[in-house]
């Protein structure tokens, strides 16, 4: 069938489907009629929807229909020339291999006719991407062995994409994870407060005041040449993982909008804030918060096994402090949406933001009374890696 009209012709199970998404999924190169629109996940920036196409069409038969948020992502354009920049590094002849396994990279369907990666339409960005299929997500970790391949996930993409040159991407989200800029945005934002503060909010001025030395560090680290920037996810958060639905194996890493330059111990701290707080970071229990050492030595067993090679002296040392800095970073971002009056975050009730600071401030606490067991478990996975 020609692809200019497969994507125009209603079939049956069309007529349910809402008629402004069946024109802008139709604007892309589909291989055949789209047969049914759903909504996808719960995601916090895009809106997002999954495409199906017939049983019997050739190429993929689910697709991924997003709605870009251009307040976060002012240049679409950018975001996309990344994404295919990563397919492109993967597409090399062996480059895949050191995945050692099942990995798949969501890929860019362009627009029908222009060869575009993104449509805009009506003020709005839209963008189809290749569907991973039998995969799931998971929102926790459960044990050891899903730890094992969290970590081993982020390691994968790393090792994949640590010899892209940082020059061949663009800077989507300038001062992204760079916490100094969170505290001065804090600041700023503290000195127009005038409404009366809670003792819980308090308490939050108290912890950020009480750690601002520290906020500087992996800057600091960078300004000397201790660290080095890299290609970075940007966002590894357990949810951002997909595993094989049979062997349960991790097969890929989502969401590639801020997939940018950047230092790796931005990843590797994220991924292990999001991973090891079984609680998670909505839960209204913030005092019984706490970061669990067993699932953070699973993430950094499963990374560290798939990253030594490109590992040098300077990440290791780093590690625990990326651990410590990013839930307090997240913290600090949560409460002072919070001070601002939830401008960024989506929230769903009365001091949400707060109720999410209190979280992860919680979490750093107890990252903090275990900093010695974490620089030992680094050094003994380190050494470990060092005599495989």
């Amino acid at each position: 069938m020609d692809e200019s009209r497969a994507a125009l012709i209603l079939t049956p199970t069309q007529k349910s489907v809402d008629p402004e998404l069946l024109e802008i999924a139709g604007s892309f190169a589909l291989p055949a009629p789209v047969r049914s629109i759903a909504p996808l996940g719960s995601g916090n920036v895009n809106d997002t929807w999954r495409v199906d196409l017939p049983p019997a069409s050739e190429g993929p038969q689910a697709l991924v229909l997003q709605r870009l948020n251009t307040r976060v992502f002012p240049r679409p354009d950018l975001v996309m020339a990344n994404i295919r920049r990563l397919g492109e590094h993967l597409d090399r002849p062996g480059a895949l291999a050191a995945a050692g396994g099942r990995w798949e990279l969501p890929r860019v369907v362009p627009v029908r006719g222009s060869g575009a990666p993104c449509l805009e339409q009506g003020g709005q960005v839209w963008r189809l991407l290749t569907f991973i299929a039998r995969s799931r997500s998971v929102d926790t970790i459960t044990g050891h062995r899903q730890a094992l391949q969290v970590g081993r996930a982020l390691g994968t993409f790393h090792s994949l994409i640590h010899d892209l040159p940082t020059a061949e991407l663009a800077d989507t989200l300038e001062g992204f994870h760079v916490t100094p800029g969170y505290l001065a945005a804090f600041e700023r934002v503290l000195r127009r407060t005038e409404v009366p503060l809670t003792p819980q909010a308090q308490h939050c001025i108290a912890f950020i005041r009480d750690r601002e030395a520290f906020m500087p560090v992996l800057e600091e680290a960078q300004r000397s040449g201790r660290l080095r920037q890299r290609p970075i996810h940007g966002d590894p958060k357990v949810n951002n993982i997909l595993f094989d639905s049979d062997s349960g194996d991790a097969i890929a890493l989502v969401d590639l909008d801020t997939v940018k330059p950047g230092l790796i111990h931005y990843d590797i701290g994220d991924c292990l804030r999001s991973g090891c707080n079984r609680l998670g970071e909505e839960t209204d229990d913030w005092r019984s918060v706490r970061f669990d050492l067993e699932l953070c030595e699973g993430v950094l067993e499963g990374y560290i096994s798939r990253a030594h090679r490109f590992l040098e002296d300077a990440d290791y040392d780093h590690i625990p402090d990326a651990i410590r800095l990013l839930s307090l970073e997240l913290g600090l971002r949560f409460f002072t949406d919070h001070l601002a009056g939830d401008v960024y975050f989506r929230t769903s009730r009365p001091r949400h933001n707060l109720q999410r600071a209190l979280v992860q401030f919680r979490l750093t606490e107890s990252i903090e009374t275990q900093q010695g067991e974490i620089r030992s478990l680094v050094e003994r996975l380190r050494r470990q890696a060092s005599a495989a």
